[in-house]
Order: C-alpha cells, then structure tokens, then sequence
C-alpha cells in the first residue's frame, strides 16, 4: 500500500533538501498536510482520495473552530479563505511530488482553490506619518531606538521579520544601504533614507554593548549583563516592534489599525505617488510575482484620475 503517512515524509525530506525551502515552510507543510492526513487517514491508501474527499475537507476546514478562543462562551472560526487555501496549495504540491514517483491518486490539478476577496491596503498619510513619528519621546534610549526603528520600516519597507533579524555589521551607515534575504530566501538591496540613517546611528552610539542584532530590549543595555546574557536573548522580537507600533499610533491619535506592515505599505505608496514604476516596487518591497505589487494600483488609478481631469477639457 501507498499510504499517506508512507509519503509525507519523503516528500517532506524532498522539499528540505532539493527544492531548499525554508525551515518556516517546511513547518507550514507539516501543519497543513498532518491536518489534512488526521481528516483523510494517515494509513489509507492515496488511491482512494478522490475530489469527494477534498470537497469534504474543504467543509472541515470553513467550519473549523478553535475550541481554545472564546469569546462571549462562543467558540469562533479561525481559518480564513486564504488560510484554507495554504492548506490546499500544500496538498497540490504533496500530490505533485507522489504522481511523480508513479503512484496512482488524484491528480494535483483538479484541487482548485477558493476565490479570495480583492485585497485593499490601509496606509498613511503624510500628516499621520508626521504625527507617530512626533509622538517619540526623543529624551529616552528607547525613545531613540524606537524611532530607529520606525523610521527603518517607513524608509526600507521591510517586513517587520526582515527588521528584528538585522544585524548591526549588516548595514552599511556611509552607503546608506545593505543586503537582506527576504521570503523564499530571496536578496534583494534596501535602501535608507539620510533621516533614517541619521536616527540609526544615533541610536546606535548610544548603545554601551556589543551585542550582535541591530535592535535589542532595553534601550541602552547593561553591561553588567553582558557576558551572562547572549545578543540572542537581547535581540527585539517582531511582537515587540508590533506592539511599540501600534502604542504610537494610538498615542498620536491616529484612529486606522496601524502596524509595521502598514509602514511597508505607506513606503510603497509614497513611491507610487512621487511617480517611481511598479516594477522598481516591485523590486524594493522583494515581491516575487509583479501581481502581488498590483494591490497598490489604487494609487496610480487615483493618479490617472488627475491626469483625465485636468487634461480632458
């Protein structure tokens, strides 16, 4: 018999050592297809998976809920469409990989997934920008750092796991620019802007340790601590930059959801809006596909409003 379970590991080995994903997607695989194998039966054999099946999990998965979070005494749905189809666009790829090796089973693409909904992004605007970036208390170390910190994600558009992961040999103050590895551990080039670059030294010529991450927790750091705590133990986590950049916002009085990825996203517009091309955002923001970029075409399209108008007479 060609069982599930018999596959899943080999296909698993497959993707770490010849495709080299990352470890995060390889750990995303394992979710979803062992939440996939407990529905369909690891040991059943993958001659008998058919479209009925995948029909069905489809349904487990729109009604999935997580009887850990309750709300109001009612437990509440936690996968959304785009979660759903993480879940199926694992299976595709496990099912491509074992048609490959000749066994007999439902053939990847038959697996469609569902239409998500048009995604639409929330930026800021240059007054908000202005106002967060006020509301840092520029007397303290942590001020210091936090507004390094904000200033590095409006001028680069880093991913908030690009930012925490930097360390301090890998950005260079003189040139303004430095070298990451982003999703799919794909580089790309980042530039700064001369007022990040300015806020980043001065955070860092106030820090007493020698602690390799670019950003840690609390602000200067004691030396005391230095040779019983690791830079690893420091190092400022994604959490941490999430929740001082949401404190900001709420401080500045800004009423939108404000997060890092909203700074990633106010960088791409202020790009599109001072006439840079898609591809070059494409480029800088470390997209792989142009479609991924082509959220931000509200913003060309509001562009080509004022073009018509003031044109078409």
């Amino acid at each position: 018999m060609n069982t599930f379970q018999d596959w899943l590991g080999r296909f698993l080995i497959y993707c770490e050592i010849e495709k080299n994903r990352t470890p995060k997607t390889l750990e995303n695989y394992d979710h979803y297809l062992k939440r996939f194998g407990n529905f369909f039966g690891m040991e059943n054999d993958l001659n008998t998976l058919d479209l009925f099946k995948i029909q069905e999990f489809r349904v487990h998965l729109n009604r999935f809920k997580d009887e850990r979070i309750r709300r109001g005494g009612q437990a509440h749905r936690t996968l959304n469409i785009k979660t759903q189809n993480y879940h199926l666009i694992a299976l595709r790829a496990f099912l491509k990989y074992v048609t490959k090796h000749d066994i007999k089973t439902l053939a990847p693409e038959k697996i469609e997934l569902s239409k998500i909904p048009e995604r639409t992004v929330e930026f800021l605007e240059n007054e908000e920008l202005v106002r967060i970036f006020s509301a840092v208390d520029m007397s303290k170390a942590s001020g210091r750092r936090d507004d390094a910190i904000l200033q590095m994600l409006y001028s680069t558009g880093l991913r908030v796991s690009e930012l925490v992961n930097l360390n301090r040999d890998s950005v260079d103050l003189k040139r303004r620019e430095f070298m990451i590895r982003g999703k799919g551990r794909k580089q790309r080039i980042v530039f700064l802007t001369a007022l990040a670059a300015e806020a980043l030294e001065k955070y860092l010529n106030l820090r007493i340790d020698n602690f390799e991450p670019l950003f840690v927790s609390g602000g200067r750091g004691r030396k005391v601590s230095e040779d019983i705590l690791s830079g690893e133990k420091k190092r400022l986590s994604a959490r941490s930059v999430q929740n001082m950049v949401s404190k900001y916002a709420r401080k500045a009085g800004v009423i939108k959801k404000v997060s890092p990825h909203t700074l990633r996203h106010s960088f791409a517009t202020t790009l599109l809006r001072n006439g840079a091309d898609i591809r070059s955002v494409q480029e800088m923001l470390g997209h792989a596909s142009i479609t991924t970029t082509q959220i931000y075409t509200h913003i060309t399209n509001s562009r080509l409003r004022e073009v018509h108008e003031k044109f078409h007479k």
